[in-house]
């Protein structure tokens, strides 16, 4: 496991030990970073369940100006804490050791950019923490995108007021499903429409 560019660009990254993190794989981090990579100069993370913190890092190292990591688990937060210190990334994070569900009901900080969501598998973690996110729109800010990572297996619908599904991507036993406010959506897809009959207008 490394991190793919930027300023630590081939670091090596430790691993938690025991069985217990959901590591995303080097080539769905490599797709899920070509997606959003357009987005990332000066974005703020809030990277949940954050386990080796991969996924945090990948966007410091590639320009993020801060990134926000929870767990539970005291053996990843340590080695979080020692994969930023090896990526000379420690500066621009803060890591929290806690409950990631109890972290969004009571945060009351600065909306994030991204929020990566990467719990322990078939538990039904991801969808409590994306109804939390739903239940609680200011944490995402404008045109910002939760970003569920998960088993395909896992998968199933859920019934959200304020997020919308957008797109997902699988990468073998890796499924990312991203999701934006409803609002954002509609207002981009307005703008297009209008885009699209100005230049219909032009070409006639």
């Amino acid at each position: 496991m490394r991190v793919i560019t930027g300023k630590a660009k081939g670091r090596r990254l430790q691993s938690v030990p025991g069985g217990g993190t959901r590591p995303i794989t080097d080539r769905a981090k490599s797709a899920l970073f070509s997606i959003v990579h357009d987005w990332i100069e000066g974005a703020r993370v809030l990277d949940l369940f954050g386990g080796t913190g991969a996924v945090g890092i990948e966007f410091l190292s590639r320009g993020a100006d801060f990134a926000q990591f929870v767990d539970l688990d005291r053996r990843a937060v340590e080695t979080i804490r020692a994969n930023l210190r090896h990526c000379q990334l420690d500066a621009q994070a803060a890591i929290q050791q806690g409950d990631s569900f109890v972290f969004l009901e009571r945060y009351r900080g600065e909306p994030y950019d991204f929020i990566y969501v990467a719990p322990p598998q078939y538990q039904g973690f991801w969808r409590k923490a994306l109804l939390l996110l739903d239940a609680r729109p200011e944490l995402l800010a404008e045109y910002g995108a939760v970003i569920v990572q998960i088993h395909p297996k896992e998968e199933s619908p859920v019934d959200l007021a304020h997020l919308q599904e957008y797109d997902r991507r699988q990468y073998g036993s890796v499924m990312l499903i991203f999701y934006a406010s409803a609002d954002d959506l509609a207002e981009e897809e307005n703008d297009e429409a209008a885009f699209d009959a100005v230049d219909n207008d032009a070409d006639e």
